[in-house]
């Protein structure tokens, strides 16, 4: 059973296409980032790790998306990613997906429920 969502940010911090806010991310008592950005008028949520070399994708901390505001790119090697689901679409990770976090907007506000990943879209 998941535990309790974790409230973010309000959800008037996140801009359609920019910054994002960033959260501690640590299933299973690891260490590790997510983010949560708005897409499509949708808040979306990913761990903060690039499947190609495992570093964090912001070129500058909550900066995700490109000059554009479509995409994500890794500020490492230039890998680009779809921000719906968070497939690699061009890169040397092209075919891989971010790991999603399941995210919702509740009164105002941008909740995670916590060591509970969502799956990707398409997925089962």
């Amino acid at each position: 059973m998941a535990g309790e969502p974790r409230v973010i940010c309000e959800a008037a911090a996140l801009a359609e296409g920019g910054r994002g806010v960033r959260f501690d991310w640590a299933p299973g008592g690891g260490q590790g980032k997510g983010f949560v950005v708005r897409h499509e008028g949708t808040a979306r949520a990913f761990v903060n790790r690039c499947p190609h070399m495992g570093v964090e994708l912001d070129w500058l901390p909550g900066e995700f998306f490109d000059e554009t505001g479509l995409y994500f790119v890794c500020s490492t090697h230039g890998a680009i990613f779809e921000p719906a689901t968070g497939l690699c679409v061009a890169g040397p990770c092209r075919g891989a997906r971010l790991q999603a976090i399941a995210v919702e907007e509740r009164h105002g506000r941008i909740l995670i429920h916590h060591d509970s990943p969502e799956p990707a879209p398409g997925d089962g």
